[in-house]
């Protein structure tokens, strides 16, 4: 199959997809076996093709996988059109959301150490809106549940992997910064 041909295929395939497609996904598509270094080059051609083209969209590694999203600055437009507001968390959601993606696996005892308060309504939250589960159990006196973050928390704040978080040593010079200007 020559490549501008492979590169429609998978550009529908992206296209059609209800949720960020990994490669091993995207190779199952073929009859024919396509390693999957070559489908990654043509992802990132289609990516750097996207990006060039300066359209309402971009192609993005998302979760593990390659998914069209709309860009930034057309963001707020959609969600008016749709008369849908973003998804909001509060303070407290964030912070032990930030703990659990941090620390993770995280057990609920250790999330509230850091914090300083009960965590279980903010983790019962972060569950129902599915951007943590369970991820197991420790093995300590009474099994307690062990936390982690999802796909879909990888979905949401747009990040390709959990390495794609800043470092804490980022993050505290974020902090500084933005404090900075405050005063």
């Amino acid at each position: 199959m020559t490549n501008p041909a492979l590169k429609t295929i998978i550009e529908g395939l992206l296209f059609v997809a209800d949720g960020p497609m990994p490669l091993e996904r995207l190779a199952q598509a073929f009859e024919e076996e396509i390693p999957q270094s070559r489908l990654a080059r043509i992802v990132d051609e289609l990516i750097n093709e996207y990006e060039e083209m300066n359209r309402a969209f971009l192609l993005k590694p998302v979760a593990g996988g390659f998914q069209f999203r709309t860009r930034p600055e057309v963001s707020s437009y959609a969600l008016r059109l749709k008369k849908k507001s973003p998804a909001r968390l509060s303070r407290a959601a964030l912070e032990t959301l930030a703990i659990i993606a941090y620390r993770q696996p995280v057990l609920r005892v250790e999330v509230e150490r850091i914090r300083g308060v009960d965590a279980g309504g903010m983790i019962k939250t972060l569950l129902e809106k599915e951007l943590v589960r369970v991820v197991g159990r420790k093995n300590l006196p009474g099994r307690p549940i062990a936390y982690g973050t999802t796909k879909k928390f990888l979905e949401t704040f747009d990040l390709p992997s959990l390495e794609a978080l800043p470092s804490i040593e980022e993050m505290e010079s974020l902090t500084q910064e933005n404090e900075s200007r405050l005063f």
